[in-house]
This record gives C-alpha cells, structure tokens and sequence, in this order.
C-alpha cells in the first residue's frame, strides 16, 4: 500500500448528507471481486444520464472540468453509510481520491478507508469548497494548510501509522512477528500435544 504523507491537491466538492456506498459504486457496478475497474462505475447513478451508454452528465461534479484531476473528495455527514462493500473505497482510490473531508463517516466505510491507503478528515468541508484553492494534507502533522490558512484534524495512532507507513492489516500485525514467535515458541514448550501436527519453524 502507497504511504500517505503529504497530498496536495483541489478538492471536489460532493457535500451531501447520508452519502451511502450503493452510491458510491451501484451494486450493478460491482462485477468481480477484484479492486480494479471499478473507477468508471463511480457514482454511475450521479455521474452519467445514461448509465449503460455511460452518457456524462454536465452537472456533476466530477464531470466539470475545474475538478479533473481533484485527488480530495468533500463530502457530508454520515458518508459511507449503507452497506459495508469495501468496493466503494476500492472505487475512490481507483478513480484517484487519496483523501476525504467530511463532516462524519460510517465507522464501517472509516475503516475500510484506512485498509486501504485513503485519509478519511473529520471536518466541516465548506471551508474547502472554493473552486480551483489547493489544499495541502499533512498527515504527520495533522494538518491541513490552504489560502494561508491551517486547519488540524484528529486521527487514532493506529491509523496514522497504517497510513503513513502503508500498512495493510497483515502487514500491521507483522510489525510484532518477533512477540508472536516468541509466545509461539513457549506455546510449543507449554502445549507440545497443539503443535504435534506442524514441524519446528512453521506457522499455524
């Protein structure tokens, strides 16, 4: 996973309340498991008049030219609330989006952000909305800084180290592979009879 750092970027405002993730990327959009091709059935039903024929639609936002380019998404209250389909991250991060401002996000989607390498910023997003104002993201020190202006947001350790280190869950819990085949090791002197079936040196 890409680490997050620095990200310097406009921002493309979608400020709508209770942006669900059957929004994000319509359960139609989804044909495979897989995190790629996604990007063009973001927003489908918001994006395009005509879907199937994937006919533009002039008006929204990510179809104007002032936002081509914007890697950071404004959005509402509760975005990514609805189903748990991690495919809508998997959408964002595809189409580009590295980061998203909201006033509040499911906890669920919050999650699914961080496994997977995009900033989720806890805060109003109308101080960002101005058409072509170029923010900056400092994620090491929490900050955002644009129009001479610096505004700092809240992150869990946790999830400032994924991001910043570009950690997925497995790569997370690796960080302490000395302390697991340390408790390991003394499991197989404690519990010989739990370990019979795997030789020295594998793992479970």
């Amino acid at each position: 996973m890409q680490p997050f750092l620095t990200l310097t970027s406009i921002a493309a405002p979608l400020i709508r309340d209770n942006v669900d993730t059957d929004a994000i990327i319509p359960s139609r959009e989804m044909k495979s498991v897989s995190k790629s091709g996604l990007a063009e059935g973001l927003f489908a039903g918001w994006r395009y008049t005509d879907v199937d024929a994937r006919v533009p639609n002039p008006e929204f936002v990510l179809n104007r030219p002032e936002y081509q380019g914007a890697r950071i998404l404004l959005g509402g209250a509760n975005f990514g609330s609805g189903s748990s389909r991690e495919h809508a991250v998997w959408a964002l991060a595809e189409y580009g989006f590295r980061a998203v401002i909201a006033a509040g996000f499911s906890p669920i989607f919050r999650g699914n952000c961080i496994r997977n390498g995009i900033l989720p910023v806890v805060l109003p997003p109308e101080p960002f909305a101005q058409a072509g104002l170029v923010l900056e993201i400092d994620l090491p020190a929490q900050q955002i800084r644009a129009g001479g202006e610096t505004w700092r947001f809240a992150i869990d350790e946790e999830a400032k180290l994924m991001l910043t280190e570009g950690l997925d869950p497995i790569a997370l819990t690796l960080l302490d592979r000395a302390a697991i085949d340390a408790h390991e090791h003394a499991d197989r002197g404690q519990r010989p009879w739990a370990w019979s079936v795997l030789p020295e040196g594998e793992h479970a």
